[in-house]
């Protein structure tokens, strides 16, 4: 912000400059001279002292905090270059710390394992910038790498970097998949060619340069790629290699899934082999991903191979947002109020000895803030990618397993033996390897730090949770909606006012699903389950109108079910019954049934026939009650 020598303040004249000056120093915290110069600001203290502006303070007021807000940095909303994040004015957390501690505990070959969308790519895009030559070092201004004085004059900007993702490296098969590896060499190939203008190869180099750059690779070439642009890139340079690889075991997922993973298998496994195990030409190399794929599987033969996980405390700090880092953003853009909130939906993630938020979850939820102060918290990681994995658990899952569910659901924790290294082979091969690969993955965390032995798994926020009762419910309908002919005995029973049927029936269906216990999972979390499991029932009907949360009367009724045909209406209201109060909870669902007229809507539908239920439920009982509505 800024005060003219032409006595103008963003539009004001000098009459009003006094005011400004006022409302800068004690709103914003300026320190300011007799010459009307202006520094910085405490922006934190806008919302507070807002208030005690005058009538006519309040609309330069509003037009300060309006312009203060359009000169702050942007939020990075799925931006993974660092070059562009730094040169474009983007917020960053500052991770540059990642540098000196992978400089200085490190082996030849590095890797670091995290959940997907933890900064994984961005860290590595920032490690490109960092060592590569012919860097820009105004990127590390300010950073706190740029404190290591001597690290940054031995390292930054000093070597050939090839840098790989390979997420993008996936198919349905393998030739498909073999082709877009092949794309990807080539074009990181062609970028370190062009970038080597005073290059002249002889016969020999010719024929790499020509294979490396070729868009129809033989296997053997893929296998030979790294160790080929690393020898062309040490000679030219006089300098050993850095090689990055960000996503390294996608390509394998991918192939498990699709049933050619032995054959990407081998295929990374060469490649990786030359690059890391035979390779006089490297410095360094950092590969990330999400799993650590077995040393014996994918690793041979390494010698110097560091790993690290989700249960090491080196590099913890690193990947995720810690609460720190969390609250001066909210600070940042005046968004403090909603720290409880992001807190219950986004934190909980044990590294190391660090707990962390998801910064994909935090970066987007502040960006919707921003534009909308009233928008609720909603599942940005979990709808980021697939979630199979807690679906396959709980396909698998025996009355063991089923209660392990149930507890963790509602905030209790399970105590395991974790694998960290395993094969993809190895993943399903009992339901321990799935528990194992849950918590690597980011779907479990830690209760407490790691210490080499069984540890307490529990499930790190209420976006998680979400993810678990959505794969229980969607398990529930595939599976129950395999009996047609019981399902239609439940539906008829609603449609023809039995409740003792209808309670007798659900009461069996929920003895064979995972359910919420009463722990202090809140009451609304425990309604809204057995709605749905309800919701999913009524569902199988395909001529009946079954309708959700549908406004009627004065309110939202739980469900409503129209059958046009034989013009019968049914309003179902569920209540949970607190220490099996199950008459109580029964007569308060009738009671709102009738108070807020949720059977208007039917009515004005032209139903002629309405039932009203009352269902109260506990654990894996219930109790139903129905009248007709006159």
């Amino acid at each position: 912000m800024f005060v003219s020598n032409k006595r103008i303040f963003f539009g004001y004249r000098e009459k009003q400059m006094a005011v400004c000056l006022k409302i800068v120093y004690t709103v914003f915290g300026y320190v300011y001279s007799a010459q009307g110069s202006a520094r910085m600001w405490k922006s934190s203290a806008v919302a507070a002292c807002g208030p005690t502006a005058s009538r006519k303070e309040k609309p330069l007021l509003t037009r300060l905090i309006k312009e203060e807000e359009r000169m702050k940095n942007r939020l990075p909303v799925g931006l993974e270059n660092f070059e562009d994040l730094r040169k474009e004015k983007f917020y960053y957390v500052d991770k540059s710390g990642l540098i000196r501690d992978i400089l200085q505990n490190y082996g030849k070959v590095n890797l670091i394992t995290r959940p997907r969308r933890f900064g994984k790519s961005l860290n590595m895009s920032m490690l490109h910038h960092f060592f590569e030559i012919g860097t820009d070092a105004s990127l590390f201004y300010g950073l706190e790498i740029s404190g290591e004085t001597e690290l940054c004059e031995n390292y930054m900007g000093k070597f050939p970097v090839i840098s790989l993702s390979l997420k993008d490296a996936c198919a349905l098969n393998y030739k498909t998949a073999k082709d877009m590896l092949c794309a990807l060499i080539h074009e990181e190939a062609r970028r370190l060619l062009m970038r080597m203008e005073k290059f002249s190869p002889d016969p020999s180099e010719q024929n790499i340069v020509s294979r490396l750059t070729s868009l129809s690779m033989e296997e053997s070439d893929i296998v030979m790629s790294l160790h080929w642009l690393s020898e062309l890139l040490h000679r030219y340079y006089g300098r050993k290699v850095i090689i990055l690889i960000d996503e390294y075991d996608v390509p394998l997922d991918k192939a498990y899934d699709s049933g050619f993973y032995q054959e990407m298998l081998s295929l990374i496994r060469g490649m990786f082999s030359r690059a890391f195990k035979t390779n006089e030409h490297l410095q360094l190399a950092v590969l990330t991903g999400c799993l650590r794929i077995s040393k014996e599987s994918i690793f041979t033969g390494l010698n110097n191979f560091m790993v690290r996980t989700i249960t090491d405390v080196s590099f913890d700090e690193y990947f995720g947002f810690t609460g720190e880092e969390v609250k001066t953003m909210l600070a940042y853009y005046r968004l403090e109020s909603h720290y409880d909130e992001i807190q219950k939906w986004y934190d909980g993630y044990l590294f190391g000895e660090k707990h962390v938020y998801c910064p994909w979850d935090v970066i987007n939820y502040c960006s919707k803030l921003r534009t909308n102060p009233r928008v609720k918290p909603e599942s940005f990681w979990a709808n980021s990618s697939g979630n199979s994995i807690v679906r396959r658990l709980v396909d698998k899952a025996t009355k063991q397993t089923k209660n392990e569910i149930e507890r963790l659901i509602a905030g209790e924790s399970v105590r395991k033996e974790i694998r960290q290294e395993l094969t993809y082979s190895e993943l399903e091969d009992s339901i321990d390897n799935l528990w194992s690969v849950l918590f690597t993955t980011g779907y479990l965390t830690l209760r407490e730090p790691y210490d080499g032995r069984q540890c307490e798994l529990v499930i790190p926020n209420q976006e998680v949770r979400e993810i678990f009762v959505t794969q229980v419910r969607e398990w529930f309908r595939d599976t129950f909606y395999q009996d047609r002919p019981g399902l239609r005995e439940f539906c008829a029973a609603f449609r023809d006012a039995k409740p003792e049927v209808v309670e007798q029936m659900f009461s069996a269906y929920l003895m064979k699903t995972i359910s919420i216990r009463d722990t202090f999972v809140r009451k609304e979390q425990k309604e809204n389950f057995y709605h749905g499991v309800l919701l999913g029932l009524l569902g199988s009907e395909e001529e009946w109108l079954v309708t959700s949360n549908a406004e009627s009367g004065e309110g939202y009724s739980d469900i409503l079910v129209e059958i046009e045909e034989e013009g019968i209406g049914i309003v179902i209201e569920i209540k949970y019954a607190e220490k099996a109060a199950f008459e109580d909870a029964c007569r308060e669902a009738m009671s709102q049934i009738h108070k807020r007229q949720y059977a208007q809507k039917l009515r004005e539908e032209g139903m002629e026939t309405i039932w009203a239920y009352g269902i109260a439920c506990f654990k894996k009982r219930c109790k139903v009650v129905c009248e007709r509505i006159l």
